[in-house]
């Protein structure tokens, strides 16, 4: 399984999404989000943070099913689609796993900031709001904590960083 591996940001791009590992994934949400960030297209942003914010809780349900059972990776994504959206994922499946473990309080508080992205992705995408630069700076700000505060569990060396679009 190539859930960690953070690859080259170059092959990244080149390499079909659905082969790329869940680190790959993240990067390529935060560089388009990026481009979008310099078109001033605020809310379609916001989607991509919150996907981000979705990845990186696929990452930490994927790594915790690795290190505590023996269930293929294709029962595990069977499990991520069950669990419908990044309010199912969290609830569902990645806080109950933590129940018992030091990192689930960090984690919790995490989970906060991304629900409240996930929150503006709704409005946006569901009902067809549309969010302004100050809202759209301050939710990809909390999805970057989540993001980076939950995959750093995982991959500590994690980081994101704002990319100019092509």
């Amino acid at each position: 399984m190539r859930y960690l591996d953070a690859g080259d940001a170059g092959m990244a791009k080149k390499q079909n999404y659905d082969k790329r590992s869940d680190v790959e994934k993240i990067e390529s949400q935060w560089t388009k989000l990026s481009g979008l960030q310099t078109r001033a297209e605020w809310s379609a942003a916001v989607v991509r943070a919150a996907t981000a914010a979705e990845l990186a809780a696929n990452l930490a349900i994927r790594q915790e099913f690795e290190a505590r059972s023996k269930f293929d990776g294709a029962f595990v994504d069977k499990l991520l689609k069950w669990a419908n959206g990044l309010t199912g994922k969290l609830d569902k499946l990645l806080l109950p796993m933590l129940e018992d473990q030091d990192k689930r309080a960090a984690i919790v508080k995490l989970c906060n900031l991304a629900r409240k992205v996930n929150d503006k992705r709704n409005d946006i995408a569901h009902r067809g709001v549309f969010c302004s630069q100050k809202e759209a700076t301050e939710q990809i700000a909390n999805c970057k904590k989540f993001v980076v505060g939950v995959v750093r569990h995982y991959v500590p060396d994690f980081d994101l960083h704002e990319k100019p679009s092509r």
